[in-house]
């Protein structure tokens, strides 16, 4: 389960891809496979939150994992580099970046 909190250990990463409007379902659709038949089942994975921008020209995934390692290793993976070079055909842009949590504010 995710957890966006400071005091957490882990490794948080978003990555952005950039699309026309008309390659945002094909790359949607992609990326769900990917985290439902590969992703989730890697160690170290505690969840992702797959978001579309309303002009369907962006998608942002929120995904955190135990360690930056771990993360590595599912790119390193046969069939996660094989996905990953079809969802980059897909994009004008595919943007991964690790990311600590510097702050969170909750309401009172």
């Amino acid at each position: 389960m995710m957890q966006i909190d400071t005091s957490s250990e882990g490794q948080t990463v978003i990555s952005t891809f950039e699309m026309t409007p008309g390659t945002c379902t094909d790359v949607l659709e992609a990326l769900q496979d990917a985290y439902a038949q590969v992703i989730r089942h890697q160690p170290g994975f505690r969840g992702v939150a797959i978001h579309v921008n309303d002009a369907q020209t962006r998608i942002a995934t929120y995904s955190q994992w135990r360690s930056r390692e771990d993360f590595q290793a599912m790119l390193r993976t046969t069939e996660m580099r094989t996905r990953n070079r079809a969802i980059a055909g897909m994009c004008a842009r595919f943007e991964p970046v690790m990311y600590d949590v510097a702050a969170t504010y909750a309401p009172d």
